[in-house]
């Protein structure tokens, strides 16, 4: 079996068990050994070879717990839209540390078009959005616009990757 995944392997270049393999681990992470080699018509001594080149490769990032948000007191989403005073490098640099540094950003994307960065902020509530917005996001140097939408509904949320 000649499967060797260069770290930066697109997914075209992973066969049918590969993709078998990955869909069955985003469904369920916590399947043991034995159900997903059996899911995926392997033994599990080639299915764990597979999965750990697929974790070697970083195919597979980690492993995680999917959380309720609204059940663990995070109801709230908000999508922040950034326009900095200057795109520079160091510019660039100095925002995307600071927002790696706060747990209520989830999402942070450089965009192209109007806007700079869009962020996507859970919090408890509209005082709790306040909050960070007041305490955080606004002493924040080289902004130059920042608007906010709250989500109403989500309608379709997913982390599972379209792997055909």
């Amino acid at each position: 079996m000649a499967n060797s995944l260069a770290h930066s392997t697109p997914t075209k270049s992973l066969d049918a068990v590969d993709r078998k393999i990955l869909a069955t681990l985003q469904a369920d992470g916590r399947i043991s050994l034995a159900e997903l080699a059996a899911k995926v018509g392997l033994s599990p001594s080639p299915c764990l070879r597979r999965m750990r080149l697929l974790e070697e490769s970083g195919i597979i990032a980690r492993y995680v717990a999917v959380l309720d948000q609204e059940k663990v007191g995070l109801p709230a989403s908000v999508f922040v839209s950034i326009k900095l005073e200057s795109q520079r490098e160091e510019a660039l640099n100095r925002f995307t540390k600071a927002i790696a540094r706060w747990p209520e950003v989830l999402e942070c994307y450089l965009m192209t078009g109007p806007r700079d960065y869009l962020l996507r902020v859970v919090v408890a509530d509209l005082a709790a959005y306040d909050r960070f917005l007041k305490q955080k996001l606004t002493r924040l140097e080289g902004i130059a616009s920042i608007e906010s939408s709250f989500a109403l509904e989500q309608v379709k949320y997913t982390n599972v990757l379209p792997l055909e």
